[in-house]
C-alpha cells in the first residue's frame, strides 16, 4: 500500500516525504512544480537513501489524477498542494480559491471513486479568524477569516465535515498548522519561495546573505509586547511528523473526522524571530518598519495539548534550531 502526497516537491509536501520513507513506507507524490522544483526529488532520495513514484501533474486534474489511483494501490492521501501565501491570496483571490477549494474537491471526487477514504488535510490556525481566546483551543470558533487563503481553508474544513456527515466511512485528520520554519537539518531541503518570499524566515535569511536589502516589517502597532505581531513558528520537521501521528491514527482507530492543532504554544514576535536569528547565527538582519498587510491579525499561537494527549506529538526543536536549520539551508545551495 502507498501513500499518496500531493504537493510533494513543495516545502512542508517534502519533509514529510523524507519522514514518511524513514517509516518505511512506500510513497507516490504529485506535483507540477508551480511552487516548488525539480532538484528536491533528488534531494529527497539523498537523505533517505530512498525511492518513490513521481507523477508531474496538477492534483487537481481528475482524468490524470484518476490514472495515478488506477495504477497504484493508495491506502491515503496526504494533500500539499494548496497556495499558501496570505498576502498573494489577497491580491489573487480567484486564483486561491480555484487551486485550493476546487482542486480539493477534485481530488476527493477521485478518491471517492476509487474508494480511498483516508485523508490528512493541511489546514491552518487562519481558520480561528481574530482569536476569541489565547492560547487557541480546537474548540475555538473558526470565520470570521482575515483573508482568502484562511478562507479557502476554513471552506474545505467544512466540505470535509460535510463529507464524514454523509458518508461516515471516510477517515480523516485536520490539521491545523501554525508558522513553520526552518529545514531538514541536512541543509538539502527548505523553504523555496518563488520570486520574493511572502513569509517571514525566507525572507530574513535573504536579508542576511545579502540577497536581499532589509526586512520589511509589517506593523509596529499591534497589541503585542513590542508591536509586531505574534505568532506560533514550529520546525517544519516536527510538523512533518505529525502527519506521521495522524496516519498512524487513522491506521489504528479507522472511522472518524479529527482535528488537532500543530503548534509549540510559544508566541514569538516578528521582532524576537529577528534577535534570535541573530543570536544563533551571528548574522545581522537590517530591517524598516513598514505599514500593516492587510489580513494580519495581532496575536496567535496554539495550545497543542489535544495533538499530545491523542496523538503523542509534541514539537521538539526550539526556535535556536529553527533559527540555525534554515541559515544552513540557504548556505548549502
Amino acid at each position: 500500500m502507498s501513500i499518496l502526497v500531493t504537493g510533494g516537491a513543495g516545502y512542508i509536501g517534502s519533509h514529510t516525504v523524507v519522514e514518511l520513507l524513514n517509516t518505511n513506507r512506500e510513497v507516490v507524490i504529485v506535483d507540477d512544480f508551480s511552487n516548488s522544483k525539480p532538484e528536491v526529488l533528488d534531494a529527497i532520495k539523498k537523505i533517505t537513501g530512498k525511492d518513490f513514484k513521481f507523477y508531474n501533474i496538477d492534483y487537481s486534474d481528475k482524468e490524470k489524477m484518476d490514472k495515478v489511483f488506477k495504477e497504484n494501490k493508495i491506502d491515503a492521501v496526504l494533500n500539499f498542494a494548496g497556495y499558501k501565501a496570505v498576502g498573494e491570496s489577497v491580491q489573487k483571490p480567484i486564483e486561491y480559491y480555484t487551486n485550493n477549494v476546487a482542486g480539493t474537491l477534485n481530488l476527493l471526487d477521485v478518491m471517492r471513486n476509487n474508494n480511498v477514504k483516508k485523508f490528512v488535510f493541511s489546514s491552518s490556525a487562519t481558520v480561528y479568524g481574530k482569536p476569541e481566546v489565547i492560547p487557541i483551543t480546537e474548540d475555538c470558533k473558526t470565520g470570521g477569516t482575515t483573508n482568502p487563503y484562511g478562507t479557502s481553508k476554513l471552506f474545505i474544513e467544512q466540505i470535509l465535515k460535510d463529507l464524514y456527515k454523509s458518508d461516515n466511512s471516510w477517515e480523516i485528520v485536520i490539521l491545523r498548522y501554525f508558522n513553520p520554519i526552518g529545514a531538514h537539518e541536512s541543509g538539502l531541503i527548505g523553504e523555496e519561495p518563488q520570486g520574493i518570499p511572502n513569509n517571514l524566515m525566507p525572507y530574513i535569511v535573504r536579508v542576511a546573505n545579502g540577497t536581499l536589502k532589509e526586512l520589511s516589517v509589517f506593523g509596529n502597532d499591534y497589541n503585542t509586547h513590542d508591536g509586531t505581531g505574534v505568532r506560533d513558528y514550529i520546525h517544519v520537521v516536527d510538523l512533518a511528523k505529525g502527519h506521521i501521528n495522524a496516519l498512524e491514527k487513522l491506521e489504528k482507530e479507522g472511522q472518524g473526522l479529527y482535528i488537532y492543532n500543530l503548534g509549540t504554544g510559544k508566541g514569538y514576535s516578528v521582532l524576537d524571530i529577528v534577535k534570535a536569528f541573530e543570536e544563533s547565527t551571528g548574522m545581522k538582519v537590517p530591517y524598516k518598519i513598514a505599514p500593516r498587510r492587510e489580513g494580519d491579525i495581532d496575536i496567535c499561537y496554539s495550545d497543542p495539548t489535544k495533538a499530545k494527549e491523542e496523538l503523542g506529538w509534541v514539537a521538539e526543536k526550539d526556535l535556536n534550531q529553527m533559527c540555525k536549520d534554515s541559515w544552513n539551508y540557504i548556505n548549502k545551495k
